[in-house]
């Protein structure tokens, strides 16, 4: 079925609804971008998203690899962060903004486009597996989750996205939630 304005509205209104995380992330989606514009934002600010990338899923991301993920990313130092996120929102390129970001310990791409949602809901969004699959089903992308996220694969997802939200007049934080509740239901 394909992603249509209308459903793309009520699927983000049901996510809004049922969805356990949706208080906390849209208070982190209204207060973050300013934050780490200004930034005036803590240690405590950017785990939450690398947390959230992976807890998000309530239980379906393997337990093991979570904790060694996030773990991964707590070995980085403060400062190290602060830099990496000030190449992410001073960055003029998508490669560039990743390119700042994957500097760091524990972020791949995933994780990576997890911090830009934060950090730029309004230009970027979370990349997964799930919401991926919720496009190709939709015929919004032509091909799979690839096995190896990479650049390249992310801005043809992130086009999409763009695409489809600009088609719809939403923001891409709606686009999101849409994603997310399709993928449950299909």
């Amino acid at each position: 079925m394909a992603l249509d304005c209308t459903r793309i509205e009520s699927l983000a209104e049901t996510y809004a609804e049922s969805e356990p995380l949706y208080g906390v992330e849209a208070e982190h989606i209204e207060t973050l971008p300013a934050a780490f514009a200004a930034g005036e934002y803590g240690w405590r600010d950017v785990v939450w998203i690398v947390r959230w990338h992976y807890r998000r899923f309530l239980g379906d991301y393997p337990d093991a690899d979570r904790r060694d993920a996030e773990a991964a990313f707590e070995q980085n130092d403060f400062e190290d962060v602060r830099s990496a996120i000030g190449g992410a929102v001073g960055a003029e390129t998508v490669r560039n903004a990743l390119k700042s970001l994957r500097s760091l310990g524990g972020v791949d791409i995933p994780v990576a486009s997890a911090m830009l949602f934060f950090i730029h809901p309004e230009a970027y969004l979370v990349v997964g597996e799930r919401a991926w699959t919720a496009l190709e089903t939709a015929e919004e992308l032509s091909a799979s989750y690839p096995d190896l996220l990479t650049v390249n694969a992310y801005e043809r997802y992130l086009g999409a996205c763009r695409t489809v939200a600009e088609r719809c007049g939403c923001d891409l934080w709606t686009l999101y939630r849409a994603l997310w509740r399709r993928s449950k239901r299909e």
